[in-house]
């Protein structure tokens, strides 16, 4: 019976794409493995360690934080904090970036921008949740502290991104630019193990998932994609299924697998969006694109934007290239 290769075999065998990382990328991705390990079981005993509900405060956006909002928020950087691989981190539950200026620092050649624990809000109702990472060589010189700089950098200047996600089984996907893959961990022997290699996006789907309760803030543009993907047609396979979780991860990975488009408008409950950039748009939109799909602002290749703030948000379309250039032709129709 042939064994499948776990996660750290198959990080060590594709370290060849990236001889300038001397190890520093596997170590890395070695980190984000086992933080994901300790979030994945404490989210599975939230409710008997009575660590569901609110923690009672707000996180830098005004929302209200789940108290597993604040452990994995912790988790991810005291794990990463112990590696020497990282100069610095910035997360969506912080203001600011935190700066990793130990000895064991001084020479990290890279940061990591990280949503700890998306779709934390449906936790109380066991609805599946995730982790978001994305990863950047830095530019400011190595042997000084990391900058603000070093996190607005463009999403096509990642070397890797991924998420894990927290369901009936537990996986990590990430990509390095080679392809989009999967691993489900298996809690009886502790290793993630590869199931999904080289994962795509069909070129059209039948899916879209968009929170129609905000449809009258929506742009033109958008309601008119979703009267179209609702008429019925049956040479063009429409009407479309609408599915929608509320939490990015498990909708992004249901679309990937079974071929849909995901909608994150801006409108007047949210000008610029909703999603951040830097936290959730990039890291979903390499993997896209690693896995065939397309990922765009509704105007243009979204990894191309530059922020300018490290909490910067903006609108969010992502999935399968058919739909998502269907949403960028009706936005760009004039009213």
């Amino acid at each position: 019976m042939e064994r499948h290769t776990t996660l750290g075999e198959f990080i060590v065998q594709n370290q060849k794409d990236f001889p300038y990382a001397k190890g520093e990328l596997t170590s890395l991705l070695s980190a984000i493995r086992l933080a994901g390990k300790m979030v994945n079981q404490e989210i599975n005993k939230a409710g008997l360690a009575e660590i569901r509900g609110k923690a009672g405060q707000e996180n830098v956006q005004g929302e209200s934080q789940a108290k597993l909002d604040v452990l994995a928020n912790d988790m991810f950087i005291s794990t990463l904090r112990d590696r020497g691989d990282i100069c610095g981190l910035a997360s969506e539950e912080l203001e600011d970036f935190v700066v990793f200026n130990e000895e064991q620092h001084k020479n990290a050649n890279y940061v990591v921008l990280i949503d700890p624990l998306d779709g934390s809000s449906n936790i109380d109702v066991d609805i599946t949740v995730g982790t978001i990472f994305s990863i950047y060589r830095r530019i400011s010189p190595v042997g000084t502290p990391v900058t603000l700089e070093d996190f607005l950098q463009p999403g096509i200047n990642q070397v890797a991104a991924g998420y894990l996600i927290y369901g009936t089984s537990t996986m990590l996907v990430y990509t390095t630019g080679n392809g989009t893959h999967g691993f489900t961990f298996d809690p009886g022997i502790g290793s993630f193990f590869l199931s999904h290699p080289n994962m795509k996006y069909p070129e059209s789907g039948r899916i879209y998932s968009v929170n129609e309760g905000n449809y009258v803030h929506f742009p033109q543009g958008i309601k008119k994609f979703i009267r179209w993907a609702q008429e019925l047609k049956e040479e063009e396979n429409r009407p479309f299924t609408s599915r929608y979780i509320g939490s990015l991860v498990a909708d992004f990975h249901r679309n990937m697998l079974l071929g849909g488009v995901y909608l994150y408008p801006e409108g007047t409950k949210a000008p610029k969006g909703k999603l951040r950039l830097n936290y959730e748009c990039n890291p979903m939109a390499f993997l896209t694109e690693q896995a065939g799909g397309k990922a765009s602002d509704g105007y243009g290749r979204i990894m191309e934007r530059i922020p300018n703030e490290l909490h910067e948000r903006a609108p969010f379309y992502c999935g399968c290239t058919t739909e998502v250039e269907k949403i960028e032709w009706f936005l760009q129709q004039k009213d």
